[in-house]
């Protein structure tokens, strides 16, 4: 039997956005000297707010800012600064519900997972690190850890709040200094923050926040008073940091793109398997960099796999993202929209087959229905580069060792998928896959005590957990 799920729309009321935004530089919010661009709301195409762009000279102010700050913060005990960062946690879950509407009206995803998995995340985040700023001398990192400085931080529009979180967090802990560079297209958590950190009464100058576009970002990781540099984005951004920072002391971690192999041996739990199936590439539209984009079955249950998942695809509801019953929202942008559909064509120019399930898009907005490959090889270019998008390759395999070749035949290595009922296929394929991150029985599951990042062109430097403050403290590495 099908059910029909009446609209259950999340209020627009608890959310107030203002009409334009400054930039919030030394506790204040402040008029840039730049010019100005307008974020959007991806599901309808209403300019949401006009943006304030950050030129080199307001970054400078920043900076400047942030060094001024750091001589307090970083003198300031473990246990007063951890008050801070308790404070802010504490803020963030009594604004839950304002944030999470906010992030998917300025996003586009679901609101039960902006909800559901991103806020509540966003507050373990600095519940997580305010327990370590005073143990710091514990964590392995040597016995008098000092932090770095000033750090410039860059983050995407596909989780702009818990990016935010995941940078911010740790760089606080440690005692340093921020300034960070939300994304163009979703700037407006990041600046719902600057407000908190005002709540918080955190002092003036310890977070900065510049909107802005590449450039912006550029004059962040490039400038000379900044000590640290965190960047969560594309592997062709990542390379142009690495090149503009090399012959510099500054210290770098690069959370970049990837291609994620979902590996589905023959006793996997099949119920379970195509639930993470579905969680892996179609959470948040796909936009994410560690989506199990490639799912490599077992041929003996290939065909039990793909009606399985036709079927449960079949279910997921497509639509406006404030609505509770919504599965898949809106793409972030007409950029990256244009991207998802390029790649899918050629997909299909070069001889896959692609099925997706009857669905009506709105008429307004950026939308693309889950979509899934089958007859694709190694050779296709969506199982090479990264769609960031709902579309999912489907190859296949005989023994773990040609599961390990497929899945390993790739220029990223961020994450990695296993399902099987066996414990010691689960420790043999994780030994052997070469991600930062291999779920086993499960995907896209995120805990702040557990370390995130990746090998080759995904990056390098470890996000989240006792490794995460490694990256904030002089002298730490693991």
């Amino acid at each position: 039997m099908a059910f029909e799920y009446a609209p259950a729309p999340e209020s627009r009321s608890i959310v107030d956005i203002k009409p334009s935004y400054g930039l919030f530089i030394d506790g204040e919010f402040v008029d840039g000297r730049g010019s100005s661009f307008k974020t959007i709301n991806p599901a309808t195409e209403e300019t949401l707010a006009e943006i304030a762009e950050a030129s080199e000279a307001d970054v400078d102010l920043a900076v400047r800012a942030a060094r001024r700050a750091f001589r307090g913060w970083s003198r300031m005990s473990g246990k007063e600064r951890a008050k801070y960062l308790f404070r802010i946690a504490r803020i963030i879950q009594e604004r839950g519900r304002e944030l999470a509407v906010l992030e998917s009206i300025d996003n586009g995803k679901p609101i039960k997972e902006s909800r559901d998995v991103d806020v509540p995340v966003v507050a373990a985040h600095f519940f997580y690190y305010a327990g370590w700023a005073d143990k710091l001398s514990y964590a392995g990192l040597g016995p008098d850890p000092q932090p770095l400085g000033v750090a410039g931080q860059v983050i995407p529009w596909n989780f702009p709040l818990l990016m935010l979180a995941w940078k911010v967090a740790p760089a606080l802990a440690c005692g340093n200094t921020v300034v960070l560079k939300p994304a163009e297209t979703t700037p407006l958590t990041a600046l719902l923050f600057a407000e908190i950190c005002q709540q918080a009464d955190l002092p003036p100058g310890v977070v900065n926040i510049v909107t802005g576009a590449g450039t912006t970002g550029q004059a962040v990781v490039s400038h000379p008073d900044v000590d640290k540099v965190a960047f969560t984005g594309s592997t062709d951004v990542g390379k142009a940091i690495a090149r503009a920072v090399a012959g510099s002391d500054k210290k770098v971690t690069l959370e970049l793109g990837g291609k994620a192999a979902n590996i589905v041996f023959d006793d996997a739990p099949m119920d379970q398997a195509i639930e993470g199936i579905v969680g892996g590439i179609f959470f948040n539209q796909g936009h994410v960099c560690c989506a199990g984009s490639r799912l490599l079955v077992q041929e003996s249950v290939a065909d039990e796999v793909l009606a399985r998942l036709k079927r449960r695809m079949g279910t997921l509801r497509v639509g406006d993202p404030l609505d509770k019953n919504t599965d898949v929202g809106a793409i972030n942008s007409a950029e990256q929209l244009a991207r998802i559909r390029e790649l899918s064509d050629i997909g299909e120019s070069e001889g896959a087959e692609r099925w997706a399930p009857e669905c009506a898009l709105p008429s307004s907005g950026f939308w693309f229905p889950p979509t899934v490959f089958t007859g694709v090889t190694q050779a296709h270019r969506i199982a090479r580069e990264e769609v960031f998008g709902p579309v999912l390759s489907v190859l296949t395999f005989r023994t773990p060792a040609e599961a390990v070749e497929k899945a390993n035949n790739t220029p990223y290595g961020l994450s990695a998928g296993v399902w099987t009922e066996k414990g010691s296929r689960i420790l043999h394929m994780a030994s052997q896959l070469r991600a930062g991150v291999v779920w086993a029985n499960t995907f896209n599951k995120f805990d702040p005590a557990s370390p995130f990042g990746g090998y080759k062109e995904s990056g390098y430097g470890r996000e989240g957990g006792r490794q995460g403050l490694a990256a904030y403290l002089k002298g730490a590495d693991l």
